[in-house]
């Protein structure tokens, strides 16, 4: 069965096709993971996300984190295939602050990783979380201006 991972663009307040859906921002990606603790612990200690309360029925199921301007990811157990992602194809794309300081994190983690320059001359570092689904690093400030 092959597994796709939608991408997802964070939108700004203002309706978008509003002629069409009227989406007017994003609110969550959710990812099937294998195990719930293991996860959960990615997520919090290596990308420092903070958790967001779960519902009490759900809590041995899910885990949710905010990824800053009312945006989420929201884990769910019960993934038994495996995740097979590269950069090339589905990933997840996060802003940072200081990539170098980012690539140092990654490295005293020991959290294999590719650095590459992208055509215009941002550098990208990639990662896997426990689960094999991509996350791409990039540095804001080089890109805000772009976007």
């Amino acid at each position: 069965m092959k597994k796709f991972l939608f991408a997802f663009l964070f939108l700004s307040g203002t309706a978008f096709g509003q002629d069409k859906l009227g989406v007017i921002r994003h609110n969550h990606l959710a990812l099937h993971v294998k195990d719930i603790p293991t996860s959960t612990a990615f997520y919090r200690e290596v990308l420092g996300l903070k958790s967001i309360p779960v519902p009490e029925n759900l809590k041995a199921i899910r885990a949710w984190f905010d990824i800053g301007n009312g945006q989420q990811i929201h884990l769910l157990a019960g993934r038994t295939e495996p995740i097979v992602h590269d950069r090339n194809g589905s990933h997840i794309a996060l802003f940072v602050e200081n990539m170098d300081k980012s690539e140092a994190y990654l490295n005293a983690k020991k959290i294999p990783f590719h650095k590459q320059t992208r055509f215009d001359g941002v550098v990208q570092i990639y990662f896997a979380d426990p689960d094999g689904y991509l996350f791409e690093l990039n540095e804001g400030k080089k890109l805000t201006a772009r976007y």
